[in-house]
């Protein structure tokens, strides 16, 4: 008898022990710091600020030719091949456009940095001086970082514009910056050809395809502007070779416009030094990337989360493939059927994402097992259970040997969906749910590593760490930032709060940028400068700060609205909380102090709620007739009240009315960001009618 209670009792004691050990762990520490009262973590690894990761390196330039150098005949940037293109109808009479794509084409570190000096001398070639700006206006490609990086080695600011910009924001931040040379590929092309009558200095476009549309030649014989493709920008670099003109650590290297949720875009100024210290700290903070590494690029290089992941990963020695959102899996909507998707013929083994996308990896998946039901439903279940106690530390979960089983029997299918090499996945952008957080670690057998920062701080600010099982909760400080809480009385959030101090999110640090271009008024009511000379971004966010130093975003303060009796409402965390329900695509709450309720806006999700209907027996002609059905309105609504009390939302978060909508909210419908973030301003005049009929009815 005693050997089996030996037996029992010894694993036990080890897990009780190694999870005190774990929890035990400090990630972050306070630290003293100057500025507004508050109160500040910093990296419990680091006792002062990284400013870079490499010796003799203070520049985004001097990083990127260092690692050409000593990585020369390894592969850096791959394209795929298009075989062709096709066109399939829909049962409803809609085109679509699908491709059939090859294998990836690789240049070697070697060769792009040729590429990038050709081009670096060909705009010299042109005339573009160091003090005069460009801008890149495009999806991500490797154009697009060859770009970058040739205007880097002649100490040219690079303007950075999302592809899917609206006509007024798009000219608004041209002429803003009075930039003189504008990249892009012959899709952007024909938007600039449209608005160039109010473009007032482009003097250059630079295209990254051979062949230009002809609206834009018209407008090149206009003599308005002169026309060339990066190609011949090479050639002009390789026939006229001048030396690089590289920058300072102090000089802008970025100015990046954000699709903003409110009003107009603003013009973030970003130096070398400021994005190299948060590459530094990423770099640090990712063990073990090194250049058998393959990093899947397909998040918009417009994005200071996408431009910090290339830079970290080619100043590894690691290899960037080139993908797009729309051709990333086997089933995504422009793969030809029976073709292979970007991750299938890549196979990365680290990807960087936004939590709308994991979140979409995360339904197809559940949906294709609950599909499938019997037997493999139940297996699938049991072994998420497995796992789901072997994270928690619980001694009967699957670990060893048992994992291995659990890997090849369920979760390996699920893991080839990214190609099956996935090691390290981060995440960024926006909060990530826990549930979808735990889904792919899961699932994936990787590390989901949630980071939190701004376009303002060049995406630093905390990062969670490999070793952190948690969910919900977005790490520690970066080894490049102090994060401070100060109080927000008027929300309640106080640092003296129990059992965690509460407040703002500030953050300090030489990631912190100059501010906005054009906007001292702005930058000053965001951007304070302490008596010790550290510069803080007052980011807007409410955090709170656990026991070993990671922070948890609760809040954010343009979210909060009070209603009629006086009582608060979070709309993003009740947006957050409800957009788990399987027939919500999209979710905007809305809520005003002249009423005592709040109500919501529904992107309804298709394949759920048709599916559901089948099973109903419901009839309908189109989508938007089943979204208009009082049997389906009451679907939802039942739906969204089991999401609001598995969330233990009160009884006013609740929304009362709903209005179903059939259309999703994509970058190009202006309603939603490129990183796919509620634009709440732009939302609401969209649907003012929708809105109101709600509060009268």
């Amino acid at each position: 008898m005693i050997p089996y209670i030996v037996a029992i009792l010894v694993p036990l004691i080890i897990t009780l022990l190694y999870q005190k050990t774990k929890n035990a762990k400090k990630r972050g520490v306070p630290v003293d710091v100057g500025g507004e009262p508050g109160y500040a973590i910093r990296n419990a690894q680091f006792p002062t600020l990284l400013e870079t990761a490499w010796e003799g390196v203070s520049t985004l330039a001097q990083l990127f030719e260092m690692a050409c150098k000593k990585h020369e005949h390894k592969c850096l940037l791959g394209t795929r091949t298009l075989i062709s293109k096709d066109t399939e109808v829909s049962a409803d009479g809609r085109s679509f456009e699908k491709l059939h794509l090859g294998e990836y084409e690789w240049l070697t570190y070697g060769q792009v940095f040729e590429k990038v000096c050709n081009f670096a001398s060909g705009l010299a070639h042109l005339g573009l001086r160091s003090e005069e700006r460009v801008a890149i206006f495009a999806d991500t490609r490797a154009e697009w970082f060859i770009s970058l990086q040739g205007c880097f080695r002649r100490n040219v600011p690079v303007v950075t514009i999302y592809a899917s910009l609206g006509e007024e924001a798009l000219c608004y931040s041209l002429n803003e910056t009075e930039v003189t040379a504008v990249i892009c590929g012959a899709k952007e092309l024909k938007k600039l050809a449209e608005v160039s009558g109010q473009l007032e200095t482009v003097k250059y476009i630079i295209c990254m395809d051979d062949e230009t549309p002809s609206s834009a030649s018209s407008v090149a014989q206009s003599g308005r502007w002169r026309v060339v493709s990066v190609a011949d920008v090479e050639k002009l670099g390789r026939e006229n070779p001048v030396d690089g003109a590289l920058p300072l650590s102090e000089d802008v290297a970025v100015i990046m416009y954000t699709s903003g949720s409110t009003g107009l875009p603003k013009g973030v100024m970003m130096t070398h030094g400021n994005v190299l210290a948060v590459v530094s700290s990423v770099r640090t903070i990712v063990t073990g990337l090194e250049d058998k590494d393959v990093y899947l690029a397909y998040l918009p290089l417009a994005h200071i989360l996408e431009i910090v992941a290339e830079n970290v990963v080619a100043g590894a020695g690691s290899a960037i493939g080139y993908g797009t959102p729309m051709t990333l899996t086997d089933t995504s909507n422009k793969i030809k059927r029976g073709t292979k998707g970007d991750a299938t013929v890549l196979r990365p083994t680290v990807m960087a994402a936004v939590p709308a996308i994991l979140d979409r990896v995360r339904d197809g998946v559940q949906k294709k097992v609950d599909a499938k039901g019997g037997l493999t439903k139940k297996l699938f279940d049991f072994a998420y259970a497995r796992r789901i106690s072997a994270i928690n530390g619980s001694w009967f979960g699957a670990g060893g040997i048992e994992l291995l089983l659990w890997n090849f029997l369920v979760f390996r299918k699920v893991r080839a969906v990214l190609g099956g090499r996935i090691r390290f996945l981060l995440s960024g952008g926006a909060p990530l749910s826990g549930d979808t957080q735990r889904f792919i670690n899961v699932c994936l057998g990787a590390p989901i590593c949630q980071g939190y920062g701004l376009t303002e701080t060049c995406a630093g600010g905390t990062f969670s760490e490999f070793d952190d099982p948690s969910v919900g909760r977005v790490g520690n400080p970066v080894p490049c930032s102090y994060i401070k809480l100060i109080d927000w009385p008027e929300g309640g959030y106080l640092i003296s709060n129990s059992p965690m101090p509460r407040g703002e999110i500030v953050i300090g640090g030489p990631n912190v940028t100059l501010g906005y271009f054009k906007n001292e008024a702005k930058t000053k009511e965001e951007f304070k400068v302490d008596e010790r000379g550290m510069r803080w971004f007052y980011t807007g966010d409410i955090g709170q700060f656990h026991a070993d130093g990671c922070l948890e975003i609760i809040d954010r303060k343009k979210d909060i609205v009070k209603l009629q009796h006086g009582e608060y409402i979070s709309l993003g965390k009740v947006e957050a909380a409800l957009v788990v329900s399987p027939y919500v695509e999209n979710i905007m709450l809305h809520a005003d102090p002249f009423h005592s309720y709040c109500v919501a806006l529904v992107v309804a999700a298709r394949p759920a709620l048709e599916e559901w209907a089948s099973k109903k027996g419901i009839a309908f002609t189109d989508f938007a007739e089943l979204c208009e059905k009082e049997e389906t309105i009451k679907e939802l609504q039942a739906s969204l009240l089991k999401a609001a009390k598995a969330a233990r939302l009160e009884k006013l978060e609740i929304p009362t009315k709903i209005k179903l909508l059939s259309d999703p909210w994509t970058p190009e419908t202006g309603l939603v960001t490129a990183a796919l973030k509620l634009k709440r301003e732009a939302v609401r005049n969209a649907f003012f009618e929708e809105l109101s009929k709600l509060y009268e009815s």
